[in-house]
């Protein structure tokens, strides 16, 4: 059917084309006759001659044919403006092109798209197509805009911006202190946040002032740091104690762990050895007891109000007297309990927390003798702080710090769902845990014993202080002891500290030193307690400038102005050598440590290496270059190497 309609419409074209055609033939004709006829007109006044019969019919016969000739092209101008505006063209017949001509580039144009035909709609444009409609959008408007809303919008917003850029304070940003306009405005503020007061501090100054003393958080609803000792809540006894001490500025963590302790959450400090960890811990540890009622006949068989657990006895003696100091203004008793020593040693210390004392700094080998032999109870002790977490575990101690937080009452345990509210007539438990490093059977300890702690790290975990300058000596076994002498020759008066692995190598070296005329003591598991007292108070009293120490006896002990470490035999992990080499380089003060590394330390080649390229110290080539330092012990070295 399509295509007898397609005929159809086929020769009604060509049928008005050969009608269009033989009319235009017949407007050329009337033409060359109307010439003739001029010509004729001429010839007959020429001969004064006049027209006949036979002119007068030819005159109508050519004026009946002029007027058909203008009523046809009137209608082809119709046609011509009606195709103009309908858009109808000639069906074209379907041709296939040839595939090379199909994606041929055509630089000449088709006919049909010809504009500058000499037709009616070229000649007359203005009365053959009307003007095109405006594009209104819907809006009612010219392309949507409304100028007159355009023009209030314009003076509403100048209006607004006059005060501004007259010097006047908006008052968005005093409304919205903690918001981003705050924010933003406090952006084009470019002073220091040391030049302001604590008031002034936005968050982005608690941001600065969080990475200049690299100090990082972990947790929700976490204070705001100290700045310094006179904000820091801690009382006027406390602080005047805190200057007594010497403590000029408060250290990174101090300035983090303090305000946390001060709120009593449950917190887990890493940092590094020596970053005065002891008064971050011992401040709101006293700030705690010194609000609770004192220790009297009536409540003192119910134990201490506050436990310190520590690895060694010699730092349970130093925690202790550093925590007597800051607390001699608040009245609070401090007592050291740690193992060794006879039955007598252990009446001595039951005895003296039966008395009653509100803290007690303890090993947790004692501290759980003396809970099984019912000589002490911790029915009130409600705040606890592991310190140096990581070594007692090393220790194998896991057991006995278990243990001893078992035998606490769980009821004052915080719940674990940090949104549930606390009963504010109840005393929870307040846990800290202080440690230099993070391994994970800590992590396990904190999980337990821990509610929703507050993790802050202080640096980089792991990793020894910036103040140490670190030396490896690649060398014989033969080599070290001569060594020794030449380093300890050049150091002459200045205090150092011997490290061995053994108790053996330990007296072996002591007893060398001491023949070779050096001020020399030693320090290790199998010395009484009088004898370690003796050998440190001589060290710290510079009656000897050499201290020759086991790593284990030697760990935690506080000795001020160490100049130089040596590790005589390299620590068998890198967290042991971090703690060794921590007893230099304490308290803000530049320290040196040189350790000698055999072959048969491979072990800790990588980690080593790891450390000196991140602490840019000097790496030896035998050590860059060694096969046990390319890869972690434990791996596969052909995956490296793919």
């Amino acid at each position: 059917m399509w295509i007898k309609a397609a005929d159809r419409d086929g020769r009604r074209d060509r049928d008005r084309d050969r009608y269009i055609s033989r009319h235009r033939d017949r407007e050329g004709h009337l033409r060359s006759s109307r010439q003739d006829q001029d010509g004729d007109r001429k010839r007959g006044r020429d001969r004064g001659t006049g027209r006949g019969h036979d002119g007068g019919e030819r005159d109508d016969r050519l004026e009946t044919m002029a007027m058909a000739a203008r009523e046809w092209e009137k209608e082809l101008d119709a046609i011509a403006i009606k195709e103009q505006h309908l858009g109808s063209k000639k069906p074209r017949k379907r041709s296939i092109p040839k595939p090379s001509e199909k994606f041929r580039f055509s630089f000449d144009w088709d006919n049909t798209d010809d504009t500058s035909r000499n037709d009616a709609v070229q000649k007359q444009p203005h009365e053959a197509a009307p003007p095109p409609p405006l594009l209104l959008f819907g809006r009612g408007f010219l392309a949507g805009i409304d100028r007159r809303d355009q023009k209030k919008k314009a003076a509403a917003a100048l209006k607004l911006n006059r005060p501004r850029r007259n010097g006047a304070v908006d008052e968005d940003y005093r409304d919205a202190a903690d918001g981003d306009l705050y924010e933003a405005s406090d952006m084009h503020v470019d002073r220091h946040w040391s030049d302001k007061a604590l008031e002034e501090m936005t968050e982005r100054d608690w941001r600065i002032f969080r990475e200049d003393f690299s100090i990082s958080y972990q947790g929700s609803g976490v204070p705001k740091p100290m700045r310094h000792w006179s904000k820091s809540k801690l009382g006027a006894k406390l602080l005047r104690a805190v200057d007594e001490a010497g403590y000029r500025k408060p250290s990174p963590i101090q300035m983090a762990a303090i305000p946390l302790g001060l709120q009593q959450r449950d917190a887990i400090a890493v940092a590094e050895t020596g970053s005065g960890k002891t008064a971050a811990f011992a401040l709101p540890l006293l700030s705690y007891v010194a609000g609770l009622p004192p220790i009297t006949d009536e409540n003192r068989h119910d134990g201490p109000y506050a436990l310190v657990m520590v690895p060694t006895r010699e730092l349970s003696e130093q925690i202790a007297e550093e925590t007597a100091r800051l607390a001699r203004y608040l009245g609070v008793r401090v007592v050291p309990v740690f193992g060794g020593g006879s039955e007598k040693t252990i009446a001595e210390q039951s005895e003296r927390i039966q008395k009653g004392c509100e803290v007690v700094v303890a090993t947790p080998g004692r501290l759980l003798d003396l809970l099984e032999r019912r000589y002490v109870v911790l029915n009130q002790c409600n705040y606890v702080v592991l310190d140096e977490a990581d070594r007692m575990i090393d220790m194998g101690f896991e057991p006995q710090v278990a243990s001893v937080l078992a035998v606490m009452p769980s009821s004052n345990l915080k719940p674990q769902n940090e949104d549930e509210e606390l009963d504010e007539k109840k005393v929870y438990r307040t846990t800290f845990m202080f440690s230099a490093t993070m391994p994970p059977a800590v992590e396990r300890l904190a999980r337990t014993y821990l509610r929703n702690p507050v993790v802050v790290t202080i640096g980089t975990p792991g990793k020894a202080t910036e103040l140490i300058t670190q030396n490896v000596m690649m060398l014989k076994e033969s080599e070290k002891m001569p060594q020794l002498h030449r380093l300890l020759r050049d150091l002459r008066d200045k205090t150092v500290i011997v490290f061995c692995n053994t108790k053996k190598t330990t007296d072996w070296c002591f007893n060398e030193l001491k023949n070779a005329g050096f001020g020399v003591t030693a320090l290790h598991g199998n010395l009484t307690q009088a004898e370690r007292k003796a050998s440190l108070d001589g060290f710290r009293n510079r009656q000897f400038n050499v201290l020759v120490a086991s790593e284990v006896a030697a760990r935690g002990i506080n000795i001020p102005d160490v100049a130089h470490v040596i590790n005589y035999d390299m620590p068998s992990s890198i967290n042991k050598y971090i703690h060794c080499i921590g007893r230099t380089g304490r308290a803000g003060k530049k320290g040196v440590a040189t350790s000698f590394l055999t072959l048969e330390n491979t072990d800790i080649f990588f980690d080593l290496k790891q450390m000196l390229i991140q602490s840019n110290s000097h790496v030896p080539p035998e050590l860059a270059k060694h096969k046990a330092s390319q890869f972690k012990p434990g791996s596969i070295p052909e995956r490296h190497v793919r």
